[in-house]
């Protein structure tokens, strides 16, 4: 829903259809997951539960939903058809919100929540909790004829995690509020049990993060306690470079069970990683660079370059390449570089302006070649092609500097993560 929408009440979601980027259904809301935080802060709507034709009901995250409107929700992206299975940190809206008994903060007295509405913040995907519809008295006869109202969501108790409480629920409600370079800090000092808890209760794509930086050791321990089919997910979930060394650490049963359980085509794209030797580009390389074809304009690369969840070094070119677009590419014919973006109308093609000068890397380049390069030319990534001129994919500054310094450099505690950890 874009800034300055009209706000969505839950109640009308309760069924309407979702349709995927092509216009075909694939199934309808049956709920909505909410994560409770603290710090004053109003409940955040993580996604929706949908059913799908076949009656499993799935977790469509909201960073895949492109509009609510017209009785409708439409998606973007592959959608993971794994079973929904709530965690201790979610809350259903429909199913426990709804005709829940709380308090307005103001006068103390007792309302029943009708409805809910959620908002989406300007510019970004993160969605809100931001209103409840609800009504005045007691219930039973009385319910009927109290006044209803609609209020803040600051302005009623009852939905509010207390600083000072027990449980991961309220740990990662603090977490939430850190980068996962801090969140993996703090869960590096947590005991091991801890440690688990708190993973179980992060939802996947949280978790993936948190996980890529993270020490291997922790890495390793975390996800052999978590249920297979959601370490699949949660692998799935991070950058395919990360889930490959991942993997790599695990003895090869494991590994290639977690791998029979991803998807086709992420698993697909890790094993291609995990076949080149560690510290080449290929090796080094992410899978999923932005990559345009010539026909794109500069306004459909700005537009992939806005995406919130690409690291600023996947943000910083696009690549361009004949079809398929998807690596291993057609052609590789050039970057294009996102000041150049800035420079040039929305309305010209990629392929007019794009950069073909420099010499893109072949998978096989030692990591001192990759480094020298990046140096040389000043650059925050770099493309890898094969030998028939494909595009395998990209390395990125942040991943030659894991290998550049020292291996437990990610165990020192930069950001206090230990007095996180203890609750300081």
């Amino acid at each position: 829903m874009a800034a300055g929408a009209p706000r969505v009440f839950v109640s009308h979601l309760s069924g309407v259809p979702v349709f995927d980027p092509n216009g075909d259904q694939v199934g309808r809301v049956r709920d909505l997951v909410a994560m409770l935080r603290v710090g004053g802060r109003p409940p955040r709507l993580l996604g929706l539960v949908v059913e799908v034709l076949s009656r499993r009901r799935i977790f469509l995250p909201m960073t895949r939903v492109t509009g609510i409107e017209s009785g409708q929700v439409i998606t973007t992206g592959v959608v993971n058809m794994r079973r929904f299975e709530q965690r201790p940190t979610e809350r259903l809206v429909l199913g426990e919100f709804l005709d829940r008994r709380v308090r307005l903060v103001e006068t103390g007295e007792e309302v029943t929540i009708l409805d809910v509405s959620v908002s989406q913040l300007p510019a970004r995907r993160d969605w809100e909790i931001d209103k409840y519809f609800v009504r005045k008295g007691k219930g039973g006869a009385l319910r009927r004829k109290g006044e209803t109202l609609t209020v803040e969501w600051s302005a009623v108790s009852g939905f509010s995690l207390e600083e000072d409480g027990q449980g991961a629920e309220s740990l990662v409600a603090t977490f939430e509020q850190l980068r996962p370079t801090d969140v993996a800090n703090a869960l590096h000092h947590l005991s091991p049990k801890r440690r688990a808890e708190v993973a179980a209760a992060l939802d996947d794509d949280r978790l993936a993060d948190v996980l890529e930086e993270l020490p291997e050791d922790d890495q390793v321990e975390i996800i052999g306690k978590l249920q297979e089919e959601r370490a699949a997910d949660v692998l799935e979930a991070m950058d395919p470079d990360d889930a490959a060394d991942l993997l790599s650490e695990l003895p090869e049963a494991d590994k290639e069970r977690l791998l029979t359980l991803m998807r086709p085509d992420d698993a697909a794209d890790v094993r291609r990683l995990m076949s080149y030797e560690e510290r080449t580009a290929g090796g080094l390389m992410t899978t999923e660079p932005i990559i345009l074809r010539p026909d794109a304009t500069v306004a459909d690369a700005l537009a992939r370059v806005r995406q919130a969840d690409l690291s600023p070094a996947l943000a910083a070119q696009v690549y361009v390449c004949r079809s398929p677009d998807e690596t291993p590419t057609g052609k590789y014919l050039g970057t294009v570089h996102f000041q150049r973006l800035l420079r040039d109308p929305p309305y010209a093609l990629v392929s007019s302006i794009v950069d073909s000068d420099l010499v893109p890397l072949t998978p096989d380049t030692p990591l001192p070649d990759v480094t020298s390069y990046l140096a040389a030319y000043n650059l925050v990534s770099v493309p890898v092609v094969d030998e028939s001129g494909s595009l395998l994919g990209a390395v990125t500054v942040d991943d030659v500097l894991d290998h550049l310094l020292p291996e437990d450099w990610r165990e020192t505690d930069l950001h206090g993560g230990e007095e996180i950890a203890r609750g300081r």
